[in-house]
């Protein structure tokens, strides 16, 4: 009786084991992995000159510094002042000096900030003698 008692007994704790190692391990909770990388964010550079030229139609300044010419795209974002007062894209001329803030996407420079002020730099007062 004593060895009918111990087999069932073997038998049931076999039977539960085995019962919980045949179960389906859970998988692991799926990650959200974005469709694509995700995207850095702009950084902002400076870069001031003379505008050379204004495309008013596709909304592009150029501007030469020294003997590089810089492209600027102007989108409904880009603030343009000038003496502290907004002003719109009609407004900058030729010649003008600006100092322009942008964030680069890909290839292109799109402006954020326009501050332009009079067409020629401020001449240096000459010494006295």
């Amino acid at each position: 009786m004593k060895k009918l008692i111990f087999l069932v007994a073997l038998i049931t704790m076999v039977a539960f084991v085995s019962g919980a190692m045949a179960q389906p391990k859970p998988a692991p909770a799926p990650t959200l992995a974005p469709a694509t990388a995700p995207e850095k964010p702009a950084k902002m550079e400076k870069s001031s000159g003379t505008i050379r030229m204004v495309d008013e139609a596709a909304k592009m300044v150029d501007v030469k510094k020294g003997k590089k010419t810089m492209s600027f795209v102007i989108d409904d974002q880009t603030t343009i002042t000038k003496a502290g007062k907004e002003i719109s894209l009609a407004n900058l001329k030729k010649g003008m000096r600006v100092s322009i803030e942008y964030e680069k996407e890909g290839d292109r420079r799109i402006a954020t900030t326009i501050k332009a002020s009079s067409s020629k730099p401020a001449k240096k007062a000459k010494p006295t003698e």
